[in-house]
C-alpha cells in the first residue's frame, strides 16, 4: 500500500485545476482512476503509453505533492503495475536528486520517461489511434465470434477480423477489445493496418 490517500493540498488542488482545464487528444482514457488532467502534451502522451501497457493495471494523474524542505513537487502520474507502485513524470523531470527518496517515504518508486522515449517509434501513433475508441462497446456476440474465430486459427489479420463485427462498427469493435485486452496487436513494428496479426491475449 501507498500513502497517497490524505486529504489534497491547495497547491495540489490548485495544479489539478489548471491541468483539467487543458485539452489535449485524444481525450479518451480506459485505466485512468480519476479526473484525466494533464499539464503538457507530452504527459498525455504518455497517459496514452499507460493506457496500451499490457502490466499497467492503473494511473492517476497528479497524485500528490512531494516534499523536502522547502522544496515541493507534483509527479504527473501515480502509476499501479501490480504491488508496484510508481511515480512518473513525463520529460525531463525537475532533476532534484531527493525525489526519489520522497517518494520511497509514500511507498513509491520514482522514475522519468524522457521525450524520446515517450514518442519514438509507432506505439504512441498507434496507442491514438486505438484510444479514439475508448468510449465504445464491444457487443457480446460480436466479442464471441471474434474470439471463437481466433480460437480457431491461433491469430487473423485485421482485415480478417473485421467480418466477425455485425452488430458495432468492425474498427471501432477491435479497437475495443484491444483496450479492454482481449486481443492484442503488435504496436511497435508498424502502424495498425490490414494486415497486422491480430492473437487473443493470454495472461
Amino acid at each position: 500500500m501507498t500513502s497517497l490517500t490524505y486529504q489534497p493540498n491547495e497547491v495540489l488542488e490548485a495544479v489539478r485545476g489548471s491541468a483539467h482545464s487543458n485539452t489535449f487528444l485524444p481525450r479518451g482514457t480506459v485505466r485512468c482512476q480519476g479526473l484525466p488532467s494533464f499539464r503538457t502534451q507530452l504527459a498525455r502522451d504518455l497517459g496514452c503509453l499507460l493506457d496500451v501497457d499490457g502490466d499497467v493495471d492503473a494511473w492517476s494523474c497528479l497524485p500528490a505533492t512531494l516534499s523536502s524542505g522547502e522544496h515541493t513537487h507534483i509527479p504527473d502520474f501515480l502509476v499501479r503495475r501490480g504491488r508496484r507502485h510508481t511515480l512518473v513524470d513525463a520529460g525531463q523531470g525537475p532533476g532534484h536528486p531527493w525525489l526519489e527518496d520522497a517518494a520511497q517515504d509514500r511507498g513509491c518508486d520514482y522514475e522519468v520517461w524522457p521525450k524520446a522515449l515517450i514518442r519514438d517509434g509507432f506505439r504512441l501513433a498507434n496507442a491514438k489511434d486505438l484510444l479514439r475508441y475508448a468510449r465504445w462497446e464491444c457487443p457480446l456476440g460480436d466479442r464471441i465470434r471474434l474470439l471463437g474465430a481466433l480460437d480457431e486459427a491461433g491469430s487473423l489479420t485485421v482485415a480478417e477480423c473485421l467480418a466477425a463485427f455485425r452488430e458495432t462498427r468492425p474498427v471501432a469493435g477491435l479497437a475495443c477489445l484491444v483496450l479492454q485486452r482481449f486481443i492484442e496487436v503488435e504496436l511497435d513494428e508498424a502502424r495498425i493496418g490490414p494486415e497486422t496479426a491480430v492473437r487473443r491475449r493470454r495472461d
